[in-house]
């Protein structure tokens, strides 16, 4: 895995971050949120997820990534 290179708001100190959300009626327990993002996704006793921290721009390209294989949309990526 190559470094990447800082962005310009990193480099004036100011990193972009953003919120999950989910949409408890439309969640079905399926636990790809989990698998694609464990650094901010846990699951509880019912396999719903549980959503720790802000996600920061790091993980911005693994969060749209479990936004969007959410299969029933029950997941949001709000910007910062």
């Amino acid at each position: 895995m190559t470094a990447q290179a800082p962005t310009a708001a990193q480099r004036r100190g100011v990193e972009r971050t953003a919120t999950l959300r989910v949409d408890w009626p439309l969640c079905e327990a399926r636990g790809l949120c989990a698998e694609l993002l464990p650094e901010r996704v846990g699951l509880d006793e019912w396999g719903y997820p549980v959503v720790t921290g802000r996600v920061p721009e790091r993980l911005l390209g693994l969060a749209r990534e479990a936004v969007a294989a959410c299969p029933r949309q029950a997941l949001r990526l709000i910007q910062s």
